[in-house]
């Protein structure tokens, strides 16, 4: 990513190719969407592999607890402030 690049244009890209890409893919994602909003969060390059085995294990995660519940816990562990009202769509 450029240091003169907008984070907000980055994910715009991203949400833009992987969409395009996914609905060539299959019909079944003809009707596939982005939520509105994004979240953005560092990881230290000491958690990159954590990180990898989260994401590859995120279905199986994600049957114990919704992805609504794990993004409320982070921002209250972290004392990221957030209002019900602008996070989800």
């Amino acid at each position: 990513m450029s240091r003169n690049e907008t984070i907000s244009n980055v994910v715009g890209q991203i949400k833009k190719g992987s969409n395009d890409w996914l609905r060539t893919r299959s019909p079944e994602f003809a009707q596939f969407y982005w939520q509105a909003g994004y979240g953005i969060f560092s990881v230290s390059q000491s958690a990159i592999e954590e990180v990898r085995e989260y994401i590859k294990n995120q279905p199986n995660h994600h049957r114990r607890v919704t992805f609504q519940e794990e993004l409320r816990s982070f921002l209250e562990r972290y004392e990221i402030g957030f209002d019900e009202r602008y996070v989800w769509d």
